[in-house]
């Protein structure tokens, strides 16, 4: 029980999340943003809505039905020490609203202006995006964790918590930023044929998306959190590595025809789309989630074993249940016969919502506890 408190206590696992704090400055910053934000999103989309709503509208329609996978698997990520929807939602429209418009659409315009009258506008064309998007655009981002923080520092606690809440805020950025690419890709044809012009913007932002903003947020806010030292241990210079590799794969992405074509020509900007960059972002953040994990697992382990200790579950379903998919599906597949597997699978379901009742009942009994513990004794049953 002492390892239970603890680690709810270091995890804020099941403390609420309240937006409206009048006293917080904090909230006033996200409140200033997310209205800055709406306003540019009025004035930028206002305007030409009646010439080129069908490009918008397609826009709008396709990318809300790319998010739905996006979200379906971030919520499975978020199944150690959950973190509120209420305070996902707000990261989410920090990075769709308030990072979008208010921050990086004028400061990437400010920047490319400047490197356009310093260098060129061909050097501009070519290296201005990836010298500049990185910069405004993860910090816009990840203000979304500082934010949080303030709001709710007992629920930021872990890199963890920064990688889930970073990939929520670049999922909000990525879908704002595909339906205003498909939208600008219509005014650029005079609305002569919108479907079509918004159409190929779908096709080409829907792939090169799933090694865009959600992976390069997840990362960078990760290393925020290790720098300000709200994990287990302070890890500063990762912390500070993590957000340069971020910022480094990101400018690789935008200035990704130039750098191949200057490497290999053609040949090289096909081999950095299809294969180079795609490798090395799932791997910087497949080192992200490998360092950061282990102390949620702990945290759910630590608040399972009375469960284990009383009887309830087994040392092996409390490893399984803390443990990851691969973990899970090795306990399952121990099991012999099609029915057990499909127990077992239940079971651990069962100790995750039990994990999820007691933080949220603060360590001690409740009705919600004791329900939850009948369901797994049900489930054991048959």
């Amino acid at each position: 029980m002492s390892r239970r408190a603890a680690a709810l206590e270091a995890s804020g696992w099941g403390a609420p999340f309240r937006l409206v704090q009048v006293r917080n400055l904090c909230f006033w910053v996200f409140a200033l943003g997310v209205a800055g934000g709406l306003y540019e999103l009025l004035r930028y989309f206002g305007s030409g809505l009646p010439a080129y709503g069908v490009g918008l509208g397609l826009g709008v329609l396709a990318f809300a039905l790319y998010a739905v996978p996006w979200l379906i698997l971030l919520a499975y990520h978020n199944r150690y020490t959950r973190l509120p929807g209420k305070l996902l939602v707000v990261a989410a429209a920090w990075g769709g609203i308030a990072a979008t418009f208010w921050i990086a659409l004028p400061a990437n315009g400010a920047f490319l202006s400047l490197y356009g009258k310093a260098f060129g506008t061909g050097w501009a064309s070519d290296w201005g995006a990836g010298l500049t998007a990185p910069i405004n655009e993860e910090i816009g981002k990840g203000l979304a964790v500082i934010l949080l923080i303030g709001l709710a520092p007992r629920l930021v606690r872990s890199p963890f918590d920064g990688l889930i809440i970073g990939a929520y805020t670049g999922l909000g950025f990525q879908i704002v930023e595909d339906v205003l690419y498909a939208y600008n890709s219509t005014v650029s044809q005079f609305g002569a044929d919108q479907v079509d012009a918004a159409w190929s913007i779908v096709v080409t932002r829907s792939t090169s998306g799933l090694f865009g903003h959600v992976l390069f947020s997840a990362v960078f806010c990760s290393g925020i959190m290790w720098l300000l030292g709200r994990g287990e241990r302070r890890h500063r210079i990762r912390g500070v590595l993590l957000m340069l590799a971020a910022m480094a794969a990101h400018g690789c992405w935008d200035d990704m025809g130039a750098l191949g074509y200057s490497l290999a020509g053609d040949l090289g900007t096909l081999l950095l789309w299809f294969l180079v960059l795609p490798v090395l972002d799932l791997l910087l953040l497949w080192l992200a989630f490998r360092l950061a994990v282990p102390q949620e697992q702990a945290w759910v382990r630590d608040i399972l074993a009375p469960e284990s200790a009383s009887g309830l579950l087994t040392e092996a379903e409390v490893a399984a249940a803390a443990g990851s998919w691969r973990t899970r599906r090795r306990f399952r597949k121990a099991q012999h016969g099609h029915r057990e597997r499909r127990r077992a699978k239940h079971i651990l379901a069962a100790a995750n919502d039990l994990a999820q009742e007691v933080a949220e009942a603060g360590g001690h009994d409740s009705d919600r506890v004791e329900h939850a513990r009948s369901e797994v004794r049900r489930l054991r049953a048959g």
